[in-house]
């Protein structure tokens, strides 16, 4: 069932919606086939942040896909959010097992062949190559992966893996096919004239 979920993973960024209300984008994204939601806000406050992530949730129960929230395991409590996504430098893995709920969601990035070595030894629902390619709204990360790398991260990882950093319509084929669980996008979803129609068309790659 999660493998299936983290096909289509949609990554908020609010000024990638182009100016348009961001629930309209992942509501859009969604009905065209966006099978997860992860929720990222790197500006609201705290309280902010919470009450965007219910309103999110709810949105999106009837559909039956999952909200997860990225690094702020408080607001995920908060908000009763499926699950979070940390990267490495965030709360160590063994703090965020005992502080959440069983059942949750935990997604973690892997920016190098280090970070694909010890999630070895955790229980997560999924690693994250990120950036598997370069792309303008990942800067502060690692240098990107490439296929080679996402062929040795699928020989040394247990773990289903999401790819994210650059992924569109020319190149998920390819990722795919070397060996990604799934794929997470943002702006070609979110910055796309129709957040349906772009969900739909990577749905049918994925689908191939």
């Amino acid at each position: 069932m999660l493998n299936e979920q983290i096909k289509l993973y949609l990554v908020t960024d609010e000024s990638a919606c182009l100016g348009r209300d961001i629930f309209w984008v992942v509501e859009e994204a969604v009905k065209g086939g966006v099978s997860m939601v992860q929720l990222r806000e790197k500006s609201l406050d705290t309280r902010a942040f919470i009450e965007r992530a219910i309103r999110m949730k709810a949105l999106l129960a009837p559909y039956n896909v999952p909200l997860i929230i990225n690094d702020r395991v408080d607001v995920a409590l908060a908000s009763d959010a499926d699950g979070v996504h940390v990267g490495q430098s965030d709360m160590p893995y063994s703090l965020l097992k005992k502080i959440l709920p069983p059942g949750k969601i935990i997604g973690l990035s892997a920016e190098k062949k280090e970070d694909v070595t010890e999630a070895e030894n955790w229980e997560l629902s999924y690693l994250a190559v990120s950036p598997l390619f370069a792309t303008p709204s990942k800067t502060d990360h690692s240098k990107p992966w490439g296929m080679e790398g996402l062929k040795w991260v699928k020989e040394n990882s247990k773990h289903p893996l999401v790819v994210i950093g650059g992924l569109n319509a020319s190149n998920t084929l390819e990722a795919m096919h070397g060996g990604a669980t799934g794929i997470a996008v943002i702006s070609s979803i979110c910055s796309a004239e129709s957040p349906f129609e772009a969900a739909r068309y990577l749905k049918s790659l994925i689908r191939i």
